[in-house]
């Protein structure tokens, strides 16, 4: 938000001693963020008023006019000009030699210096408003038109800076928006004026507040009492499209708007002013003559201001006639119904409109404005009528002949006085320093609050600006007492720290080891993607839509879906991958989110449900090798990780999986998460051709982490250790597991090696090859200790297993 020093002095008088970087300083120190401060004379250096003493034909040029010109230096300089509109005896615009100018207003600041145009000396330039800053303020009828301070009307003196004769000679604060968040009355060039008078303990000029009388009422339905707390209605007739007065047009501009025309200008004037919002209709065009504020209905249209088609839908808030909308309310207005050329008669709309309702309408139909910027911070309702005195003053100011024929005021619901009581303990204790009453009471009443003190306790009344959300507790007027004060007041005091014990977040350690494991030891790249993916992605992995969370207003249409799972992401990545790499790895650790109810803090913060997911994808050709090595990958995260050992089981087939090749991911018997080859149709839906992948996702909430490593330190084998291989046949039903299972007790060391199914292998049966470590802690095996060891394994594996040898 820019606010403009020269509008803030019309509410205020600051000392004459303070200079533009104290004021930035005590606003940043005691009420907003100022970023930076910005002299608007400094961009108009070495541009002044020239009078034009002679004005010749160009000898070589025909669309050239030389001029002699004074610009108050004491000499009469030639300058060659194109101008259409040049005219002896008449002040300009003139750039002298050292200033900037955009050329016919398009690319970079040129710098002006003394040359020649077509073989005459030219000193400066003779300047066109756009080429100097000033389009806004003195539109040009045509691009040759040069701005012609006599013929404008302008008075103004030979030499005089042209930013002191348009009045854009002014100091520009930069305030940091996310600082005035929370504080709605300061939108307006009057509260930041009411804040600086607090600050500098100066008279603050506050505005009259009067109220229409005697006037016939203007018919005014409010249906959507809920968003519109407040809504009055002014009908003002004898008005016409014509330009603002120089000063208006000169605020607007400073405060970083564009002056358009009076009665456009009148509506902008007081929202910047104030802070409060207001329209103007063209009343010939408000059928019935009434306004409705009221719910749209699914299927109404309304086209806007800047031609943007709207289909609207339950509960946008609209302003109606008696046939159609009018406008989208607090937001924007219709084209067919606003300020026309041929207006002579307005309805002027000063309303209120709840936070919540504008917020919600404006983020759907991606319409953000300064009015809906106002509202949606939350604007008491008492500011129409200051709004709407200004408003009217301005309009008799500027149309002396108008009239007001009609008004109306409906009020559904007032704001209410935010009512506090604080304790002189509580203020003593919480500011580490004990002021006097009186200096509390001074503060607070400077900030607008009504205090009375009584047996230890203020009895705080904030102002109806301060109570739409801003203050509310005891420590928001603590807050103001010590911001008023300066926290340089205050002395900074080393809080005591007792280390007693180290924190250890297993949780956090096991996310990070989870991340090096994948990255450092299993060569895979972390990938990060955005929240939202794309539905052809989430489609192909075979994901319900139905269980998605969807944005109200996406980033694109086709982004409109929140992931359930991290899969989606992954093919897309392996899509734009691919065709660069021929075989990757790539995981991504990332929250997911559900349809459901989720209180992260409280009852009333509803969120959907969040999953955290590890997913992982290794790319390549050959898939058997793909799945095993993402089998392992999983099976080594408990003894890398520290967590209790993941087991596989086949429960329920995850949606993007092939039909045979997958299993789940169990943790202390719970299914935690799956592994599997990434089907063949989920990979062409994804437009990826000709390459495997497999994948794993898993759920790392439900990773148990142990409290502390658990690795124990082993001596290496002191006597070698005997390799035997087996290669038996076992039931189809049977798993590695099961044979892992059976005989990891009997053997230093168990290996799967293959797995076989052929013409040699009976039906209903399949052939398993592993090895095996063996060996004595004491000696080294003997043949007949090696033999007794093997007939052992085979026993187990017949008895348990029905296992042939082959």
């Amino acid at each position: 938000m820019n606010i403009s020093l020269n509008f803030v002095k019309r509410y205020v008088d600051l000392p004459a001693d303070l200079t533009p970087a104290q004021i930035a300083y005590d606003l940043t120190m005691r009420t907003v963020e100022v970023e930076d401060v910005i002299n608007t004379a400094d961009k108009f250096h070495h541009i002044v008023v020239g009078e034009i003493k002679e004005v010749k034909k160009h000898p070589n040029a025909d669309s050239l006019t030389i001029c002699m010109v004074d610009v108050g230096d004491g000499e009469i300089h030639q300058i060659v000009c194109g101008g259409s509109n040049l005219t002896a005896g008449h002040k300009v615009c003139v750039s002298v030699p050292g200033a900037e100018v955009y050329w016919h207003g398009e690319g970079e600041p040129v710098l002006i210096k003394e040359s020649k145009l077509r073989g005459e000396p030219s000193y400066g330039m003779i300047c066109g408003a756009t080429e100097v800053f000033l389009e806004d303020m003195y539109p040009p009828k045509s691009e040759r038109e040069i701005v012609d301070f006599t013929e404008l009307g302008v008075e103004c003196e030979v030499g005089q800076s042209v930013a002191d004769v348009a009045g854009l000679a002014d100091i520009i604060l930069e305030v940091d928006n996310k600082s005035l968040t929370n504080r709605p009355d300061l939108w307006g060039h009057y509260g930041v004026a009411r804040e600086l008078a607090a600050i500098y303990q100066v008279p603050f000029k506050a505005l009259p507040v009067e109220k229409p009388e005697g006037l016939p009422e203007y018919e005014v339905e409010v249906k959507a009492g809920e968003y519109c707390p407040r809504f009055t209605a002014t009908k003002i007739e004898n008005v016409y499209v014509k330009e603002s007065p120089d000063w208006m047009k000169t605020l607007i501009t400073n405060a970083g708007m564009r002056p358009i025309n009076a009665l456009v200008d009148i509506t902008n004037f007081v929202m910047l002013a104030v802070g409060q919002p207001s329209h103007a209709y063209d009343s010939t065009h408000v059928v019935g003559d009434k306004i409705i504020v009221r719910s749209a209905s699914k299927g109404e249209k309304l086209i806007l201001l800047d031609d943007l088609d709207l289909d609207l839908e339950d509960g946008d808030v609209v302003i109606c006639d008696s046939e159609k909308p009018l406008n989208l309310a607090g937001i924007k207005g219709g084209k067919y119904d606003s300020i026309l050329d041929d207006t002579v008669n307005v309805i002027l709309e000063m309303a209120d409109f709840s936070a919540s309702g504008i917020r919600k309408t404006s983020r759907r139909f991606d319409e953000k404005t300064d009015a809906s910027m106002r509202y949606e911070k939350g604007i008491d309702t008492q500011r129409i009528d200051t709004g709407l005195t200004m408003a009217l003053s301005l309009f008799k100011e500027i149309y002396p002949e108008c009239r007001f024929t009609a008004y109306n005021d409906v009020i559904v619901t007032e704001t209410q006085n935010a009512v506090i009581d604080v304790t002189q303990e509580f203020l003593d204790i919480r500011l580490g320093k004990v002021l006097a009453q009186d200096e509390i009471e001074d503060i607070l009443k400077r900030l607008g609050y009504e205090v009375s003190f009584e047996n230890g306790v203020y009895h705080c009344v904030a102002p109806t600006w301060r109570s739409t959300g801003d203050v509310s507790m005891r420590d928001d007027v603590l807050g103001d007492i010590a911001r008023l004060l300066g926290y340089e007041y205050f002395e900074a005091k080393p809080l005591p720290v007792n280390f007693e014990h180290s924190v250890k977040q297993v949780d956090k350690e096991l996310a990070r080891n989870l991340r090096e494991y994948l990255a450092f030891r299993c060569g895979f790249n972390e990938i990060f993607t955005y929240p939202w993916i794309d539905e052809k992605f989430i489609k192909a992995a075979r994901i319900d839509m139905d269980n998605c969370v969807r944005l109200a207003t996406p980033p694109a249409p086709e982004l409109a879906t929140l992931r359930s799972s991290l899969i989606p992401g992954m093919l897309d990545a392996i899509d734009r991958n691919i065709h660069y790499f021929d075989s990757f790895n790539i995981f991504e650790a990332a929250q997911v989110f559900e349809k459901g109810e989720y209180h992260p803090s409280s009852e009333e913060e509803t969120l959907p449900i969040h999953k955290n997911l590890l997913t992982g994808v290794r790319v390549g050709q050959d898939a058997k090798k793909l799945f095993f090595e993402v089998k392992g990958v999983i099976e080594g995260i408990s003894g890398y990780c520290h967590c209790e050992p993941l087991g596989f089981k086949q429960k329920v087939k995850p949606s993007w999986a092939d039909e045979k090749v997958w299993l789940n991911i169990t943790c202390d018997k719970k299914v935690i998460g799956s592994i599997g080859l990434i089907s063949v149709a989920a990979l062409t839906d994804s437009g990826i051709k000709r390459t495997q992948a497999a994948a794993f996702e898993l759920d790392t909430k439900m990773l148990k982490a142990y409290p502390s490593r658990t690795n124990e330190f082993k001596h290496l084998p002191q006597f070698p250790l005997v390799d035997l291989d087996f290669s038996i046949l076992v039931p189809e039903e049977v798993t590695w597991n099961d044979i892992h299972e059976a005989v990891k007790f009997m053997v230093k060391e168990v290996k799967f090696v293959e797995e076989y199914r052929g013409e040699q292998v009976p039906a209903g049966k399949k052939s398993i090859m592993f090895s095996v470590k063996i060996g004595n802690d004491d000696s080294t095996m003997t043949g007949k200790q090696i033999e007794k060891k093997q007939k052992g394994i085979f026993s187990v594996l017949t008895k348990k297993l029905h296992a042939e040898v082959r």
